[in-house]
């Protein structure tokens, strides 16, 4: 899904017959500074007769020197090459890198401006840069875009304005280099958390190690009773028939099932650091599922808002992390309340062995909480609910500042009541037995998967 594609080098698009010696000509700004010095000789000329052989000579000059600029940049070598190196597909909420290699054509010294046409989406109508290349040379030019929407990013085409040593003309040349590329969910953040698959817990900070606490076994086969086998497993049946001691073999259960639940809510929709709530959720989920397949878990999918959205099966085939990925690329949020009651009948009806379910949802307030409350606590008496949701970064900021006025003071005492639900919000899931993580958007999916192996680890799930 990263894999580098070169374009092949694109011919410039020139305007029809002859057309293209005038449309594909500009005045730089050089070019204005002297025939503006012309002008101001000229002046000086009509009240001191004796210096209008000044101007007059430099005039010429200019003229002889623009011709000889014209017939450099429209009839001396050929025209400049051009084309965009970037990845198939790119990655919400990274920085993703594009290489645009430009390469000097002509036999001479020329100073190139490139302006690449962005997508609308990125909002940047001054990207601009400004390259001398001698003759002959090829040069990368490198930049990054950071898209924060999922869907289809449209790419122009390649402009290229040319100047000669003397600068008094400028060429512009059109590659074409039109392309659609398509934003998906996070997959960069799949390489950045590889080693999060190890039973140790990876925090940001040191490595902890969690206790198991049970033993799941697996049946795997019977074989026969060896010195240090132990005796519990004897499989009596088995022994009558084959007239030795025969044992039963087991294996670590690793194979549970796993469901990342989406809210697509209304609340969905708030952004931080441009990057909305649904869109965290979503990077997420993706490497959080990459995760689980990793440990054998077979690891599911389901979306909501005020009706049902996708529902994909749990599943460990390695096709499972295409089908999250293209089903996560589809999903967009809703200005609706979500449906708690639905999705309770849902699970009952198709989710029918007890699951790790983890909920991606936002609540702000207790009163919140409360309306959806029974619901939860009705999906937690079947499977493990583990409900993560965020902290609002920006009222943690406000929190923090000092106050200077009393205008400050009421905005930092409620930017402080909102954090200290949130801390109520916690308490009251784990006094129902539901697993509960408050996290900030930049670190969801750190602290997603550290309690994912916490549980792993403990094999709680």
């Amino acid at each position: 899904m990263d894999t580098i594609k070169p374009n092949k080098y694109a011919k410039p698009v020139a305007a029809p017959g002859p057309e293209r010696f005038i449309t594909d000509l500009f005045l730089p700004n050089r070019f204005y500074m002297v025939v503006g010095t012309c002008i101001v000789f000229f002046i000086v000329s009509f009240f001191y007769p004796p210096f209008f052989i000044v101007p007059k000579t430099m005039w010429y000059l200019i003229l002889a020197l623009v011709a000889i600029d014209y017939i450099f940049l429209f009839f001396i070598g050929s025209a400049p090459l051009a084309k965009r190196i970037m990845a198939e597909r790119f990655s919400n909420g990274d920085e993703n890198k594009i290489t645009i290699q430009v390469s000097n054509s002509k036999p001479y010294e020329v100073s190139i401006d490139l302006i690449d046409e962005i997508p609308v989406q990125f909002q940047k109508r001054d990207w601009f840069v400004s390259r001398r290349f001698k003759a002959r040379e090829q040069k990368n030019i490198v930049y990054t875009l950071r898209p924060v929407e999922r869907g289809e990013y449209q790419f122009g085409n390649l402009l290229l304005y040319m100047r000669s040593a003397l600068g008094l003309l400028c060429r512009r040349y059109s590659i074409a280099a039109e392309t659609t590329v398509g934003v998906y969910p996070s997959f960069m953040q799949l390489r950045k958390y590889e080693l999060l698959s190890q039973t140790t817990i990876q925090p940001e900070r040191g490595s902890k190690r969690m206790r198991k606490l049970g033993h799941s076994m697996e049946f795997e086969q019977i074989k026969e009773y060896v010195l240090g086998d132990d005796i519990r497993t004897l499989n009596w049946k088995a022994t009558a028939r084959k007239g030795m001691l025969m044992v039963n073999n087991y294996s670590d259960e690793k194979s549970q099932q796993v469901y990342c639940i989406i809210d697509k809510g209304r609340l969905m929709k708030m952004p931080f650091n441009k990057l909305g709530l649904l869109d965290y959720a979503i990077n997420s989920t993706l490497v959080l599922s990459s995760v689980c397949l990793q440990k054998q878990d077979k690891v599911g999918l389901i979306t909501f808002s005020n009706k049902m959205g996708n529902v994909l099966a749990a599943d460990r085939k390695p096709i499972q992390k295409a089908n999250i990925l293209q089903l996560l690329y589809n999903q967009e949020t809703t200005f609706q309340e979500s449906d708690y009651e639905m999705l309770y009948l849902q699970l009952r009806s198709r989710v029918k062995q007890r699951s790790l379910l983890v909920l991606f949802t936002n609540f702000e307030s207790m009163s919140g909480l409360k309306r959806q409350l029974p619901y939860l606590r009705s999906i937690a008496k079947h499977h493990l609910l583990m409900v993560v949701f965020f902290e609002n970064t920006e009222l943690t900021q406000l929190a923090a500042k000092k106050a200077e006025n009393i205008e400050q003071v009421y905005i930092k005492t409620i930017a402080e009541k909102f954090g200290y639900e949130k801390r109520l919000i916690v308490k009251e899931l784990m006094k129902h037995g539901i697993l509960a993580v408050l996290t900030p958007p930049e670190k969801l999916t750190i602290n997603a998967i550290n309690k994912y192996l916490e549980l792993k680890t403990r094999q709680a799930t």
